[in-house]
């Protein structure tokens, strides 16, 4: 004889679960390391905020690879945080599916002029 202690709770929305939970952690940590590594190199004593000093730190290949990850990862934690909004707070699949789209594009445009930007350096 088999007993039923309540229902089973069906999980709807915004995909919850670790890996979202652990993807905005682990993206917003490698955004702060960087931000301290940037903040530590522009407030060096003796150094004149300007374009050189920009340019300087820009110019080491390892810099432009990590800003790189750095911008794949404000893209990953800005996604996933909108599209959990999104999934939340907009009922209608439609309207949804069209701002989740538009979410999307605009995302992937402004990582490719941030690339643009770096490359330019």
């Amino acid at each position: 004889m088999s007993v039923n202690y309540g229902s089973k709770r069906v999980v709807v929305g915004a995909h919850y679960g670790l890996r979202d939970w652990l993807s905005q952690r682990v993206t917003a940590a490698l955004m702060a390391l960087f931000t301290l590594a940037l903040l530590v190199q522009v407030a060096w004593p003796g150094r004149r905020l300007g374009y050189d000093l920009w340019a300087g730190i820009f110019a080491a290949q390892w810099m432009k690879v990590l800003t790189f990850a750095v911008i794949v990862a404000l893209g990953w934690h800005a996604w996933v945080g909108m599209r959990d909004v999104l999934m939340d707070y907009v009922k209608p699949v439609g309207v949804r599916l069209v701002l989740q789209v538009a979410t999307i594009v605009w995302f992937v445009g402004n990582m490719g002029w941030m690339v643009q930007v770096l490359w330019r350096l």
